[in-house]
């Protein structure tokens, strides 16, 4: 397995692969936000991202990471995080994280942030074991959301 910047370009291979996954969503795993995975709404994501990573193997994409640092620059929100089912396990995603924070951590951010499902103890769970505490909840467009953020150099 390797990990490489993504580029526009990864788009409809990334959208095969989570529809083959038989996965609406790039981030239903962890419960993030949804991010539209047509071929137009990955790459939108991508090429407005400063920070995306990709993970493949020979077959293809396996995972990816896209982040985006806020206007101030010290605090990025994770956009994206997502691995195929058949390697969940396997490290892949704290392998994304990682690249992703010292990515970050490159360009002066201290601060990265997610946004969770209030009502899912799985995704809370997984962010603690990554880093993340809860900072505050907000009404999103699907329900209550967590707002969780861990430093920088907690995640690299």
């Amino acid at each position: 397995m390797r990990v490489r910047p993504a580029r526009p370009g990864d788009a409809e291979t990334l959208r095969t692969t989570v529809s083959r996954a038989r996965e609406a969503t790039v981030f239903d795993d962890i419960g993030a936000p949804l991010l539209d995975v047509s071929a137009a709404g990955v790459r939108e994501a991508a090429v407005g991202a400063e920070c995306c990573f990709l993970m493949e193997d020979d077959d293809g994409p396996i995972g990816v990471a896209i982040a985006h640092p806020d206007e101030e620059g010290t605090e990025a929100e994770l956009l994206a995080l997502w691995v195929h089912p058949e390697h969940v396990g396997e490290g892949v995603t704290e392998e994304l994280l990682s690249r992703v924070a010292s990515a970050l951590s490159d360009r002066g951010v201290e601060t990265l942030r997610a946004s969770v499902p209030d009502d899912r103890p799985s995704a809370h769970e997984f962010y603690r074991a990554h880093g993340f505490d809860r900072r505050t909840v907000r009404r999103g467009p699907a329900g209550d959301e967590a707002i969780v953020v861990a430093d920088i150099e907690t995640v690299a």
